[in-house]
């Protein structure tokens, strides 16, 4: 398909800022957080300008922020698939929102029940569960991967399931290998067994249409600055959940979903930016004739968002198809996950290789001199680079987006021949 990549990229400024060495940087340290359009930037001045206030006034600016807050919250859960506006609950971060919601969760817990995790997962969908075991007396199990294409060994998950199972948690897209999870297969095996199902949708969001009716979940959680949003964490949660589960919260705050979890006063202006995040995105779903309202009856804006999505993971597609070309090429190169170009459904464009002769840090420490942004180490995928075998060094990650091109892998690759 066509998709012009150099309209998408005028949306950016971060992209033509040139470096003190008079040269454009490459981007492509997206999975730790993506850069920003310029309607972003200017909803958050704008938030400033027009109703920087607290909410709950009985004046102007207030009522424009609470307002605001109403909107982007109809508009995430359109982008989620929810089925109301009040299951979508704002905070600091994914990791804060997961700790807050295993201390509540954990409420309910007694002593020998059981928490499913993964060694897929990044720790802030593991960590709170291990905390939560050891605060009531918890066990934990663990399912495993398959090294060989760093996939989830579905036996083994099916091995973890007890009668006395009482939460599953489990990434969607693995932010180190780029594996998607059939996260709609482990929700039912989850509640067959009696069992919530917590899913870390922080990788996917950026790349895949996400519908929580269809996965079937119980939790969703994901970060709007991992999709050209502000520094912002998102949590989903089945309405009755979120109205019966005990929050931990302050007196005064409303006890109805979703302020009874939005404890403190929340970032307004950062709220406004996710709204002119959304708008961006949504933006791809109106102007592609092969995908026009008439063809899929997806007239809504949660269609919208739907279209815009497969579009976007259309080219990233064809993006990581190349990445991986010029990786293969290279004898030294060594690239974890599922490299067959049939399957890269199944995968998020976010690639992690070694280099024969240097530590993932000499490798990005090489790139950065050359103005491309990569991540190295284990970017606090623990587990998965503890069962790759790369505890120590970790392995070079590189993660794409819809405005990155093919001419920045060409320059990635002329840079790596250098070693």
């Amino acid at each position: 398909m066509i998709f012009d990549v150099e309209r998408a990229r005028a949306h950016f400024p971060a992209l033509h800022r040139r470096t003190s060495r008079g040269t454009v940087p490459v981007f492509f340290d997206n999975p730790a957080g993506t850069q920003v359009p310029q309607q972003v930037i200017d909803a958050i001045t704008g938030y400033f300008l027009t109703m920087n206030a607290n909410s709950g006034g009985r004046f102007a600016t207030s009522e424009r922020n609470d307002a605001m807050v109403q909107r982007v919250r109809e508009k995430m859960a359109d982008f989620l698939g929810a089925s109301r506006p009040e299951e979508i609950v704002f905070g600091q971060n994914m990791t804060t929102l997961n700790f807050a919601l295993s201390r509540a969760l954990g409420c309910d817990l007694r002593p020998g029940d059981e928490i499913v995790v993964t060694r897929m997962d990044h720790d802030a969908n593991i960590a709170p569960w291990l905390r939560l075991a050891d605060d009531r007396g918890l066990v934990v199990r663990w399912v495993d991967i398959r090294p060989g294409d760093a996939t989830l060994d579905f036996d083994s998950l099916e091995a973890a399931l007890t009668g006395r199972t009482r939460i599953v948690a489990t990434v969607h897209a693995s932010n180190a290998v780029g594996t998607i999870n059939a996260v709609d297969r482990i929700a039912g095996m989850a509640h067959a067994a009696n069992a919530l199902h917590v899913v870390d949708a922080v990788q996917s969001a950026p790349h895949v249409p996400i519908d929580v009716q269809a996965i079937g979940c119980d939790f969703l959680l994901c970060s709007s600055y991992k999709f050209y949003g502000p520094h912002l964490g998102i949590l989903w949660g089945r309405y009755d959940l979120l109205a019966s589960l005990p929050a931990y919260k302050v007196r005064p705050a409303h006890d109805e979903p979703p302020h009874r979890w939005e404890t403190g006063t929340l970032a307004f202006e950062l709220i406004a930016g996710l709204g002119a995040t959304l708008d961006y995105l949504a933006s791809y779903g109106d102007d592609d004739p092969a995908e026009a309202p008439a063809a899929t009856g997806e007239d809504s804006r949660a269609g919208r968002y739907k279209r815009a999505m497969r579009r976007l993971q259309a080219f990233e597609r064809e993006l990581v198809a190349h990445l991986l070309d010029v990786l293969e090429r290279m004898p030294k190169v060594r690239i974890a996950g599922i490299t067959d170009r049939a399957r890269l459904h199944e995968r998020v464009p976010t690639v992690v290789f070694t280099v024969d002769g240097y530590t993932s840090a000499q490798v990005a420490e090489r790139l950065a001199r050359e103005d491309i942004y990569v991540w190295d180490g284990d970017y606090y995928a623990m587990e998965i680079m503890k069962r790759l075998g790369h505890a120590i060094d970790g392995m070079v990650r590189v993660g794409l987006a819809h405005y990155n091109t093919h001419q920045e892998i060409d320059r990635l690759e002329a840079a790596l021949r250098q070693l």
